[in-house]
């Protein structure tokens, strides 16, 4: 049986509206991970992983989310002609169907990678990478309708200036769309306020504590979150383990949520999962407390798993752990207690989706992912068949 997609904008859509929900543009990576590491191999030493998964990263972390929680994403990329860019491509068109019409694959062009060991719930990493042959505004040209486009902030490429890289961005922003920002680390440590200017043409903003508090000049999150609420309608911080603050002055709305507590495994992409949750809440209208608290539940199912980008939810997973958590409130205390009033919300969300809704991907370039146990299926098969052999990956059911 193949995987069911869930709608949740399906009263929303008109033969008139955006082709899209979501348009993205930025650079894919293969991400090879290895989890289950002792330590960090010192030098001239050779280690081994417990596991390992492949799959795409960068850009595709976004992409892949917020196809995963039913939104209609189109993403527009640089992917080499080698293998590893064949691979990226077929997981993002074939199984996670994001619409690829606007991103080309380029001759001789060595597919971005990156390398990410996993050790003590931190991680390393390692990248290898070549400028994209065209810049993101040759490459889009001009952007297709969408409700939302989810951007980065840049020095390099300002959103608001006429012209410039970005200038497709600010473009969508024109015809409708709803722009969420985010904002990368400052290796410099200068963290120039300037940035923020290009908030001007943005609907939302969504840092972790540690960049807002860096970009303000704040001395803490909640201080760091009315400076942005000066700039944007919709201020976001997110703040790890001790959960998310919001502000919406289109409805009047502020809001802070806890995260629920689970055991984080791999933080890659964790931000990504966040971010397309309030996305998506932010379309649907929800009232931000309940935005805050499923973009928070989606981070804290992906932190739980191996795997990068195919580690993000999906409508199943999700359906999953609401029924789980709502079976065991009656007796699990005051925090279980807490858990289901504050995800209630769910009731009415969750009767709509399919059995056979989408799951979380096997996060592997091989047949078998390394970070949990065989199916039994796979278990009975010939013992000399290569388990490492090349295969498309597999969408859980």
């Amino acid at each position: 049986m193949s995987a069911q997609a869930y709608d949740p904008l399906a009263g929303e859509r008109t033969p008139q509206g955006p082709q899209f929900d979501v348009f993205l543009a930025g650079t894919v990576f293969l991400d090879i991970i290895f989890t289950g590491l002792p330590a960090m191999p010192a030098a001239g030493t050779e280690i081994w992983a417990e596991g390992m998964g492949s799959c795409p990263g960068g850009i595709a972390n976004l992409a892949i989310a917020t196809s995963r929680l039913g939104l209609r994403t189109s993403l527009a990329a640089a992917f080499g002609d080698d293998d590893y860019g064949d691979f990226c491509w077929r997981t993002l068109e074939e199984q996670e169907a994001v619409d690829l019409s606007r991103s080309r694959r380029f001759e001789h062009w060595h597919s971005p990678v990156t390398v990410s060991m996993a050790v003590d719930r931190d991680r390393s990493m390692v990248t290898h990478g070549h400028r994209p042959p065209l810049a993101a505004s040759e490459l889009i040209g001009c952007p297709p309708r969408s409700r939302a486009v989810i951007v980065t902030l840049s020095p390099d490429e300002p959103l608001d200036t006429p012209g410039s890289p970005s200038g497709w961005a600010e473009r969508a922003h024109r015809d409708g769309a709803l722009l969420f920002a985010d904002v990368g680390w400052d290796p410099s440590g200068g963290w120039p306020r300037s940035l923020l200017d290009q908030l001007s043409v943005c609907h939302a903003f969504m840092p972790n504590a540690t960049e807002a508090m860096a970009y303000t000049r704040t001395d803490t999150p909640r201080d760091a979150l009315y400076a942005i609420a000066d700039r944007v309608p919709l201020a976001v911080v997110t703040d790890g383990a001790n959960g998310a603050m919001a502000i919406d002055s289109t409805t009047g709305e502020e809001a802070f949520v806890p995260a629920p507590r689970v055991t984080a495994l791999d933080p890659t992409g964790a931000g990504d999962v966040f971010g397309a949750g309030i996305v998506l809440g932010t379309l649907c209208r929800w009232p931000l407390a309940d935005r805050l608290a499923f973009a928070g539940v989606c981070a804290a199912l992906a932190v739980q798993q191996f795997g990068g980008s195919l580690a993000a939810p999906g409508w199943g997973d999700i359906a999953d752990w609401w029924h789980e958590v709502r079976e065991s409130a009656r007796h699990s205390g005051a925090y279980g207690n807490s858990l289901a009033r504050r995800y209630a919300f769910l009731d009415r969300l969750v009767p709509a989706v399919p059995v056979g809704a989408v799951r979380r991907a096997a996060a592997t370039i091989a047949r078998y992912a390394d970070v949990g146990p065989r199916p039994a299926a796979a278990r009975s098969e010939p013992e000399d068949e290569d388990p490492d052999t090349p295969r498309a990956p597999v969408q859980k059911e």
